[in-house]
């Protein structure tokens, strides 16, 4: 059985190079590269990835393209600030010549400022699932938080081992990723018809810190659990 690893990517000049070598044992790398301009492009292309450049029309559309460019038997999809670690390299090459099931999800520690983050709801945390069977899986057309579609009548899996994520390098970064995200979460919530306020936003963000710093044991983890 064969393997492709997608990567997306946008100017992470900073991360690609340790994503991309945390995978060269797979059988192909495809980086989707929404028209970089800091040299991600070039470091891809010096460590062996096929670079294709799909301009940016929302995060399901990029996934979803993706995988289009990927021959192997299955799929891993790996972020630029994800790392894959050499325990979740061999039960996947374990796994992929008799898996029981078409789709599973990889589980994921958290680094941020400084510190592995063990509780605050980041320990272990999921995003979509990350290794299926080439044809099983699909993403929703969400321009941000896109969801995923299974094509597979068994359930969904996940593998024992755990991958790193390096999601922000400083506080600078946070502010960057999140008015980005709140940007095409207003679009989102506007193709689906919803409405907000400042009192909607007020109590959300009021519930979603009381629920990862309380209830989520945040204030375990300090300074960054506050954050």
């Amino acid at each position: 059985m064969k393997i492709s690893v997608y990567i997306i990517a946008y100017n992470e000049v900073e991360k690609i190079r340790d994503c991309i070598n945390s995978v060269l044992w797979a059988d192909e790398i495809i980086v989707a590269d929404s028209h970089s301009k800091d040299g991600t492009t070039e470091i891809a292309l010096e460590l062996g990835a096929k670079v294709v450049h799909i301009p940016f029309n929302g995060y399901g559309d990029l996934r979803n393209q993706a995988i289009t460019q990927c021959t192997g038997d299955w799929i891993f999809s790996l972020d630029s600030d994800e790392r894959c670690t050499t325990e979740v390299r061999d039960e996947i090459l374990g796994l992929i010549d008799n898996a029981p099931l078409d789709i599973y999800r990889v589980p994921r520690k958290n680094f941020f400022m400084g510190r592995w983050i063990k509780h605050s709801g980041w320990y272990p945390n999921f995003r979509q699932p990350q290794l299926f069977r080439n044809g099983k899986m699909s993403y929703t057309m969400d321009s941000v938080h896109e969801g995923y579609i299974s094509h597979s009548d068994n359930e969904i899996g996940t593998i024992t081992n755990i991958i790193w994520q390096f999601p922000f390098k400083n506080t600078e970064e946070v502010m960057h990723k999140a008015n980005r995200y709140s940007t095409l979460g207003v679009k989102k919530l506007q193709e689906k018809g919803g409405t907000s306020s400042v009192f909607k936003a007020f109590i959300h963000g009021f519930w979603a810190f009381v629920k990862h710093y309380i209830f989520k044991f945040g204030f375990l983890d300090g300074g960054p659990g506050f954050v």
